[in-house]
């Protein structure tokens, strides 16, 4: 009867919670946790590099959260966002920098440019490449590019962060649900192709009312593995790479959300890491 209410709601014109969604919100809710990122990214670089950053470049920053936390975190940080798509850009400026202190807004800047071919102004202390985004770089060549580029922009004790996933279940064409307040998140790997290692996933979202937002992201990239990444970063000129892996709660046995360098890791069906390469 609820299913057919709805159904009957759309056919008066009447619009449902998905025609009402803003799909960039809901990846913030459902995706990102720029707190937990800009802990774990000043923390590390402090211990590697035995001073605290100022100067932060975000990489494929979509609407610019993280540049948003680390200028508001301290009056010393510098951010610069970049992106290609200056629809995504626009958002991040109308919802996430419109809401900084003056101050904070004057030491943050986005850009519209191809991550391979951006240059700052200075170099800076820290690259992030999160959101498993470097992966739309399908050949060595084009990855090897970027990671040359990063390099290039770094300060001489710069730091480039990224993310990774992966796990035996990471090459399933299948899909996976999580719950959050007023909405639901599907992630689904709509496609696998072994011999190149292209995938296919896609973003979805559910809402009470039955109604859903399909394909609200689309991501055709190449699924990288830890061995290639981190000899791809090698062969860019960075000094040391490392694998910073997720701790072990030692009482349930599930990870604690503490990340630490790791030569060894588990054979899970699925994980998210971190690698850290310093120049």
């Amino acid at each position: 009867m609820k299913q057919k209410n709805v159904k009957e709601r759309s056919r008066k014109g009447k619009q449902t919670m998905a025609d009402l969604a803003d799909r960039h919100v809901l990846y913030e809710k459902s995706v990102q946790c720029v707190a937990s990122e800009y802990k774990f990214v000043n923390k590390t670089f402090r211990k590697l590099r035995k001073r605290n950053a100022q100067h932060l470049r975000e990489d494929f920053c979509g609407t610019a959260g993280m540049c948003c936390e680390w200028v508001k975190r301290k009056p010393e940080h510098t951010a610069v966002g970049v992106d290609i798509d200056a629809d995504v850009l626009e958002w991040g400026r109308e919802h996430n920098i419109s809401s900084l202190k003056p101050a904070a807004r004057m030491r943050l800047s986005l850009m519209q440019e191809d991550v391979r071919k951006v240059t700052t102004q200075e170099p800076v202390d820290i690259v992030l490449a999160m959101n498993f985004s470097y992966q739309i770089f399908k050949t060595r060549e084009q990855l090897g590019g970027y990671f040359r580029k990063v390099r290039e922009g770094l300060a001489d004790d710069g730091v480039l962060f990224m993310d990774a996933f992966g796990g035996y279940e990471s090459f399933r064409e299948m899909s996976e649900k999580r719950k959050y307040k007023g909405f639901k998140y599907i992630w689904e790997h709509a496609s696998y192709n072994p011999i190149s290692g292209d995938i296919l996933c896609h973003i979805h979202f559910s809402f009470p009312d039955g109604s859903k937002l399909k394909k609200a992201f689309t991501y055709d990239w190449r699924m990288w593995t830890l061995p290639e990444l981190q000899e791809l970063l090698t062969e860019a000129g960075f000094s040391r790479v490392q694998v910073y892996w997720e701790e072990t709660d030692d009482e349930t046995g599930e990870g604690n959300g503490k990340y630490s360098p790791a030569t060894v890791g588990e054979a899970d069906p699925g994980w998210v890491c971190f690698l850290v390469a310093e120049k």
